[in-house]
């Protein structure tokens, strides 16, 4: 199981992501989401978030490095600002007060939206690159628990498909990603 604590999660989730862009070769592969590349994947993660920090708190980061130049140095710059703010008692305690989302604190926030976000995201990246990621199953169990009764919203949202049939007695981690609108058996 993945730590309790906000930071040593994100530390571990993040380690797994980052030995995953590390790795990767073509940034051209074809990922498990519709239309992006590994490259996308990791566009999104470090395209969304420092824009969503800003907008909920005064703390943040100006992105130096993008992407779609050097997926690595993105990855890299973010992974270390967002490990900053969260080891820093003040700012991670910091009230988060975004308009479209629950007042938290912005450990808090980072962790729901975020964190979440990476331990997925890093099946996709896993998958466009014929990686093995290992991630925490328990974790993924505790997500889709917390996403099932949020399911009409999520798809409404438009940031889910479909949800993809799956057995009740797949693995966690196939279920969750089937849950957000990907195939479990999907390979480039």
């Amino acid at each position: 199981m993945l730590p309790t604590d906000i930071a040593e999660r994100h530390r571990e989730v993040a380690a797994v992501f980052t030995t995953l862009v590390e790795s990767t070769t073509d940034w051209e592969a074809p990922s498990p989401v519709a239309g992006w590349s590994a490259r996308d994947v990791v566009d999104h993660l470090t395209t969304w978030l420092p824009a969503f920090v800003h907008a909920g708190s005064p703390y943040g980061w100006t992105r130096r490095h993008q992407a779609s130049a050097d997926p690595l140095a993105a990855w890299r710059e973010q992974c270390g600002a967002v490990q900053l703010l969260l080891d820093d008692p003040a700012q991670a305690e910091s009230p988060f007060m975004h308009p479209q989302a629950p007042a938290a604190r912005l450990d808090e926030a980072i962790d729901r939206f975020y964190v979440s976000d990476v331990f997925m995201h890093a099946w996709d990246l896993a998958r466009a690159t014929g990686q093995r990621a290992e991630l925490d199953a328990d974790f993924a169990a505790a997500l889709l628990a917390g996403m099932r009764p949020l399911e009409e919203m999520l798809r409404a949202s438009g940031q889910y498909g479909p949800a993809h049939p799956v057995s009740d007695d797949a693995p966690a981690i196939d279920q969750l990603m089937a849950f957000v609108g990907r195939d479990p058996e999907w390979r480039p």
